[in-house]
C-alpha cells in the first residue's frame, strides 16, 4: 500500500460516497417544508391528516426498501449499477416532488401526491448506503490512500456529505425565504424540494467512467452461490451489535434533527418570523460539520470502535447537561442552540463517523452490500420509530409548553447513548488499517475449512490485471 495519497484516489472515494449528501438534504429539508404547509394551507388542516409525520417517516420506509433490495444487487449486479441506478431515482423523484398537486388542487390530493414521491425518493437514497458507502470503502484500501488516513477519507465522503446536506437543507429553504417574501411560501417549499435533482445529477455525470472496485473484482460472489449460513453463524454477533447501535443513533438524531424547527420555535416563544425559526435551524445543524469533520482526524488514531464510544459519553454528558439546565438554557437563545448543537456534535464523531466504517469494513466483500445494507435498515428502522416516538413522548412528559416535555428526550437520548456505548465495547472488534484485506483472507480460509469452492470468487483475473496495470508503478509500492 502506498505511503501517500493521491488526488486521483480521493476524488474516486468521493465519487462514490458524495451522493450521500442527497440523505442528509431530502431528510432535513422536509422538515422546514412542513413549517411551511403548515404556514400555507393552515396548521389545523395538515394537522387533522398528521401529514407532518409521514411527510417525514415514508423517506424513512423507502430508504429500507432501498438499502434491502440494493444491498443484494450491489453484490450480485454491482456496485456501478446501484450506484447509478439510486442517483437516476433521486434527481427524478426530487423534481416530482417538487410539481406535487392533488386532483383539482385540493389539499389532501397534494399531500397524498408528496407522500408518495418521499416514498419513492428514499428508495434512492437508501441504495446509496450499500452501493455508493461500500465502493467507497473499498476504495480507500486501493493503492493512493495512505494507510493512517482510510478511515478518514471514507468518513469525510460518507457522513461529512450526509451532514452537509443537513446544513443545506436547513439554508435553503431560508435563502429562498428571503428571496421570495412571506408572499410567495409556495414558491419556497417546491423549490426547496426540487433543488435536491442538481446535486443527484451531477454525481451521476461524475460516476459514468467509473469501474468496479478492486476488492469487488477479486472477492464478489456475483458469480457464485453465497453461503447464508455459513456467513451467518461468522458474523452475526458483530452485525446484531452494529444493527443496534445504528438503530440508536438514528433514533436519537433523525428525530433531533426533524423537529429541530419545532424545539427552536418552543425556545424563541413561538416566534411567527419564519426567519427567526429557519435561521436557528441553520445554526444548530451547522454544529454538525465540526462533529464530522474533527472526529475524522480522530478515527484513523483510535480507531472507530473506541472512536465512537467516545462520541456516544460524550453525547450523553451533554444531553444530561441540557435536561438538568434546560430552564436556564432556554432563556438564552445562544446557549440553547451552543449546547443543542455540541450535543448533536459529539454523536457526529462517534456513531456518525463509525457506524458506516463498521459496518462495511467488518464484513467480507462477497456479501458487504447485504451486510451494511441491513445494518442501515435497522439504523433507518430506529429512525422511522423515532419520527412517531417523540411526539407522544413529549407529550408523556407534560407537552411541548413544558419543561418536563422539552427536556424528556434529552434524559431519553443520554441513556440510550450510553447503552449503545456499552454494546460497543463489549461486542463490537476493534477495526485496523487495510482491515477488509484481512477480512476477505480470512474469510476465504473460513469457506474452504467448510468445503465451499473458493475458486469461483471473483470476476476474473483478467480484469483485476487490466485495472492494475493501468495504475503507476509508484501506487503499486507496497
Amino acid at each position: 500500500m502506498s505511503g501517500k495519497t493521491t488526488l486521483s484516489q480521493v476524488s474516486l472515494i468521493f465519487a462514490c460516497g458524495t451522493a450521500l449528501f442527497s440523505d442528509g438534504y431530502a431528510n432535513n429539508v422536509i422538515g422546514s417544508v412542513n413549517t411551511l404547509l403548515k404556514r400555507v394551507y393552515g396548521s389545523d388542516a395538515i394537522t387533522a391528516h398528521n401529514y407532518s409525520t409521514t411527510l417525514s417517516s415514508l423517506a424513512f420506509a423507502g430508504t429500507i426498501v432501498g438499502m434491502l433490495t440494493f444491498g443484494y444487487l450491489s453484490d450480485k449486479v454491482g456496485r456501478k449499477f446501484g450506484m447509478m441506478t439510486a442517483t437516476g431515482i433521486v434527481a427524478f423523484f426530487s423534481l416530482l416532488s417538487a410539481a406535487s398537486s392533488g386532483a383539482h388542487h385540493s389539499l389532501g390530493g397534494l399531500l397524498a401526491m408528496l407522500s408518495a414521491c418521499r416514498f419513492l425518493l428514499g428508495i434512492g437514497v437508501g441504495a446509496e448506503y450499500p452501493c455508493g458507502s461500500v465502493a467507497a470503502s473499498e476504495q480507500t484500501e486501493e493503492p493512493g490512500i495512505a494507510k493512517n488516513a482510510q478511515h478518514r477519507w471514507f468518513a469525510l465522503a460518507t457522513n461529512t456529505m450526509i451532514d452537509f446536506g443537513f446544513v443545506v437543507g436547513a439554508f435553503v429553504p431560508l435563502v429562498l425565504y428571503w428571496i421570495c417574501g412571506l408572499n410567495h411560501l409556495r414558491a419556497v417549499w417546491r423549490i426547496s424540494l426540487g433543488l435536491g435533482a442538481i446535486p443527484a445529477a451531477a454525481v451521476f455525470i461524475w460516476r459514468l467512467k467509473m469501474e468496479e472496485p478492486t476488492r469487488f473484482k477479486k472477492d464478489s460472489m456475483k458469480r457464485a452461490k453465497i453461503p447464508y449460513w455459513l456467513i451467518l453463524k461468522r458474523y452475526w454477533v458483530g452485525l446484531t451489535a452494529i444493527c443496534l447501535t445504528w438503530f440508536i443513533y438514528d433514533f436519537i438524531v433523525y428525530p433531533f434533527g426533524i423537529y429541530s424547527s419545532t424545539v427552536v420555535d418552543n425556545v424563541t416563544g413561538g416566534s411567527t418570523s419564519l426567519s427567526i425559526v429557519f435561521g436557528w435551524n441553520v445554526v444548530i445543524n451547522l454544529f454538525y460539520m465540526p462533529g464530522t469533520i474533527g472526529g475524522a482526524f480522530i478515527v484513523d488514531y483510535l480507531g472507530p470502535k473506541y472512536t465512537m464510544i467516545l462520541g456516544l459519553l460524550c453525547q450523553a454528558v451533554i444531553g444530561f447537561i441540557m435536561s438538568g439546565l434546560y430552564v436556564q438554557l432556554s432563556n438564552h437563545i445562544a446557549a440553547f442552540a451552543v449546547v443543542y448543537g455540541i450535543f448533536l456534535s459529539f454523536g457526529e464523531v462517534g456513531p456518525g463517523n463509525c457506524l458506516g466504517l463498521l459496518a462495511s469494513k467488518t464484513s467480507p466483500t462477497a456479501v458487504r452490500g447485504q451486510y451494511y445494507g441491513i445494518a442501515a435498515a435497522v439504523g433507518k428502522v430506529g429512525a422511522f420509530v423515532g419520527t412517531w416516538a417523540f411526539p407522544p413522548m413529549i407529550n408523556d412528559f407534560g407537552g411541548a409548553s413544558s419543561n418536563r416535555g422539552n427536556t424528556g428526550p434529552f434524559w431519553v437520548a443520554s441513556a440510550l447513548a450510553i447503552l449503545s456505548a456499552t454494546i460497543t465495547f463489549f461486542f463490537i472488534s476493534p477495526l485496523s488499517h487495510d482491515g477488509m484485506i484481512e477480512e476477505d483472507r480470512k474469510f476465504r480460509e473460513y469457506l474452504e475449512r467448510h468445503g465451499y469452492d473458493t475458486a469461483q470468487m471473483g470476476l476474473g483475473d483478467e480484469l483485476i490485471s487490466e485495472q492494475d496495470s493501468e495504475k503507476s508503478p509508484d501506487d503499486l509500492k507496497v
